[in-house]
């Protein structure tokens, strides 16, 4: 069920990501942070995406790991066109709040993940 939230909530916010790329490039002719965000963006869910039919426990937490570090990185670039008055602060805020969320859940994720290889290793 998690995964398939956090799916659905990594697709969803890509196609924001992608919308806010048309709309930095159209309306305010930004292309170089533009091209940034779009990339660690969008690849947050492609991350997420491949991580589900991942080859093993470890690889799955290691693309989630990635996933992760491009949670991050969308975080500094939303928060720099804000600041940067390229987008206004509710923009800025409600695309703050869906990284932030996507976050969460990450984390959340991959504590499961490695407390399941922990606890196994325990066993053996």
């Amino acid at each position: 069920m998690k995964d398939s939230l956090l799916t659905n909530k990594s697709i969803l916010f890509a196609a924001r990501i992608v919308k806010l790329y048309q709309y930095l490039i159209k309306t305010k002719r930004e292309t170089v942070i533009s091209k940034q965000i779009v990339r660690s963006g969008t690849s947050i869910g492609a991350n997420i995406n491949e991580a589900n039919y991942g080859q093993s426990k470890a690889d799955f937490i290691a693309k989630m790991q990635i996933a992760l570090k491009e949670t991050a990185e969308t975080e500094y670039w939303i928060r720099l066109l804000a600041l940067s008055d390229y987008i206004s602060e509710d923009m800025g805020n409600s695309l703050l709040n869906d990284c932030l969320e996507i976050k969460r859940i990450l984390i959340s994720s991959l504590n499961t993940a490695k407390s399941g290889i922990k606890q196994s290793e325990k066993e053996s």
